[in-house]
């Protein structure tokens, strides 16, 4: 009689879940609806439009992550291309890239860049876009400040770059 019972109930709930919609049928072809993303990347149509960049990041839910500045140093400590502003720009996205990793997250998840950057110049700015836009989606970029710095904290580092990305 327990037995009899018991298939009774577990009848009783898979009907239930299934008229209710909680459960599914392992050959149904229904999608799952989309996720609206928990970040939206605006750009304001008073301003001119950014060029590499979004002016602000709406964030609506997800997991922050804030990506303390990194510099062109390998895992050694040692600075990637001495006097070599490219080098040490793809060195400091490699290490964001990797400190993303670590974190659950990719460059796709990036919400903010800040950029100081040691003796700001054309040359540089033309160099940062170019190695920024191998990491970055070009067509939904990050909300970014670039500024221009006299030192950072070593002497031989030229730039540095520090990150919030947002995981749904």
């Amino acid at each position: 009689m327990q037995a009899v019972k018991q298939a009774l109930l577990a009848a009783l709930v898979l009907s239930t879940t299934i008229v209710f919609g909680q459960a599914s049928s392992p050959d149904s072809s229904q999608a799952k609806p989309e996720q609206p993303s928990p970040v939206q990347l605006r750009n304001s149509p008073d301003l001119a439009p950014p060029p590499g960049y979004s002016h602000a990041a709406v964030v609506t839910g997800g997991t922050m992550i804030f990506i303390s500045g990194q510099v062109g140093l390998n895992k050694a400590g040692e600075i990637v291309g001495k006097d070599d502003f490219r080098a040490q720009a793809a060195q400091a996205f490699a290490n964001l890239k990797s400190v993303l990793a670590t974190a659950g997250a990719k460059p796709s998840n990036i919400v903010k860049l800040n950029y100081y950057v040691v003796g700001l110049n054309k040359e540089k700015l033309q160099a940062l876009r170019a190695v920024r836009d191998t990491y970055i989606d070009k067509d939904h970029p990050p909300a970014s400040t670039l500024a221009g710095v006299q030192s950072l904290f070593r002497e031989d580092c030229l730039i540095e770059i520090e990150a919030v990305a947002v995981v749904p």
